[in-house]
């Protein structure tokens, strides 16, 4: 029992120490924090005063930055100021002298017109006293001036007029003929002029019976199938298809030449291979056509208007194959194109395509210069060369590549042997010429020579002067160029010969 108290008392007596122990420890921990408190907010407040002191030594730099750009800024405005100043006295000082030069430009100004009316009315009393002397108004004597001097100057004039008329003429004809010269140097093809018949060689004589059939009806089939005339005569060995359409005539040959080949003539295989020979036709007419324009170099053209100009080669103008034609214009065009400055490949395609429209003219209506401008413009061609269809066949064609297109085409079927016309057209055209001269009055004659390339005309020398020759020749050239078609050119020769008989007895 003694020992459980003491026990106890120990563990009081523990308990105390250990609290007072932990009291003081904690009275020590207090005082620590305290003092930790102190010092920081000792630092903070020396912190402060040293941001204080910085701030004021910035503030007071800004202020005099601040205060030597103000200082500067008057210093330039006070400069600006002083220049603004002097030149608005310059201003000043210029705007007087200016309006000093006015003023004296306004004195003058005022003598000059005081002096114009003086001068008006001195002239005005001159022609008075001049009207009163000669008995005329202004007017009159002015008219009559005019006429005087228009009667005086009028052969001089003609004859200035026909001077440089012929000067300039001389140079453009002499510049023409070098580059048309050269144009045909470069390009020199054989021509052949085309026949309206086809002629078809047989293996023996008895085909001509076999042709002919049962009281002709074989024969009969094929021209009524092919259009075309089949002359079968004492020819020995042939056969001549007659037809001035050359697309026909070949169907019939190709026709005839597949039944002579097959040996059965009768008219339902005479049907069948007139159908099988359109066919066949139509594929070398596509053939023809690519052929025409590989060799021309001109690409991208639609198909259908490739079958289109291919049919040019069997069609032909005053004998003259259109295809072979449509190639030498479109060289032509090339060559002149370079000569002039213009555009070699779209010259080469409106002379290849200028007559397009003869190939299906006589399938279409109106003429081939309307149809073939129509084809160019469906299927995409541009104006220029579109119009060039129009422009060879006009007086005077309304841009360069028209006029190009012209002269190659009349280089074409103008040269020797190229196309070719019957008697009667001839006769035609040469009574065409001298009619076309003799209707104009002073005419006394007129002759068309040298195959209806020139025609001389002769005036009566006392109805017409020089001056009027020389417009007669005008006039005649434009009737006829108005009113006729031909290949290249028809000169005009006007003769006024004044010849003066007397006799010495």
């Amino acid at each position: 029992m003694p020992s459980l108290i003491y026990i106890v008392l120990g563990l009081l007596a523990g308990g105390a120490a250990g609290y007072l122990l932990r009291k003081k420890i904690a009275a020590a921990n207090a005082n620590t924090l305290e003092a930790k408190a102190e010092n920081m907010l000792t630092e903070a407040r020396t912190k402060q005063q040293q941001i204080l002191l910085e701030a004021k030594d910035k503030a007071m730099k800004y202020m005099d930055d601040a205060k030597r750009e103000e200082e500067e800024r008057r210093r330039e405005l006070k400069q600006t100021q002083d220049r603004l100043s002097t030149r608005e006295a310059t201003f000043d000082k210029k705007l007087l002298e200016l309006e000093e030069r006015q003023e004296g430009l306004r004195a003058q100004v005022e003598k000059v017109r005081v002096r114009a009316t003086e001068i008006e009315g001195i002239r005005a009393a001159a022609e008075t006293k001049l009207a009163e002397v000669a008995r005329l108004t202004a007017e009159e004597a002015k008219q009559e001036l005019f006429k005087r001097v228009e009667e005086s100057s009028r052969q001089e004039i003609g004859d200035r007029l026909m001077k440089l008329d012929r000067e300039n003429s001389d140079e453009y004809e002499m510049r023409a003929r070098r580059i048309l010269s050269t144009v045909m140097e470069r390009y020199a093809a054989a021509t052949v002029s085309e026949n309206a018949t086809s002629v078809v060689e047989l293996p023996s004589e008895d085909m001509k019976g076999r042709i002919i059939g049962k009281e002709g009806r074989n024969v009969r089939m094929i021209e009524r199938l092919t259009g075309c005339e089949f002359i079968i005569d004492d020819t020995p060995g042939v056969v001549t298809i007659s037809s001035f359409a050359p697309i026909r005539r070949q169907v019939a040959k190709l026709t005839l030449e597949k039944l002579i080949k097959d040996g059965r003539i009768q008219p339902a295989r005479i049907e069948a291979f007139a159908e099988e020979a359109k066919k066949d036709l139509a594929i070398e007419l596509k053939k023809a056509g690519e052929n025409a324009l590989y060799e021309l170099g001109i690409t991208g053209t639609d198909p259908k208007l490739v079958s289109i100009a291919g049919r040019l080669k069997y069609r032909t103008s005053f004998g003259q194959n259109q295809l072979m034609h449509a190639m030498e214009v479109a060289y032509f065009c090339e060559m002149l194109a370079k000569e002039l400055g213009a555009d070699p490949a779209m010259a080469k395609k409106a002379g290849f395509f200028h007559d397009i429209g003869k190939a299906v003219d006589h399938e279409t209506q109106g003429g081939h210069p309307e149809i073939g401008y129509t084809i160019m413009k469906k299927f995409g061609y541009p104006e220029e060369i579109a119009y060039c269809c129009i422009a060879h066949h006009e007086d005077k064609p309304k841009t360069l590549l028209g006029s190009i297109c012209k002269v190659a085409d009349a280089l074409s079927g103008a040269r020797p042997g190229a196309r070719r016309d019957s008697y009667e057209q001839y006769i035609h055209k040469l009574e065409d010429l001298e009619n076309i001269a003799t209707r104009q009055p002073g005419v006394e004659k007129a002759y068309a020579i040298q195959a209806g390339r020139e025609i001389r005309v002769f005036v009566n020398p006392a109805a017409m002067d020089d001056f009027g020759a020389y417009n007669l020749a005008k006039a005649v050239a434009h009737d006829i160029a108005a009113e006729m078609k031909y290949p290249g050119e028809v000169k005009v020769t006007v003769i006024r010969e004044t010849r003066v008989i007397e006799y010495a007895r």
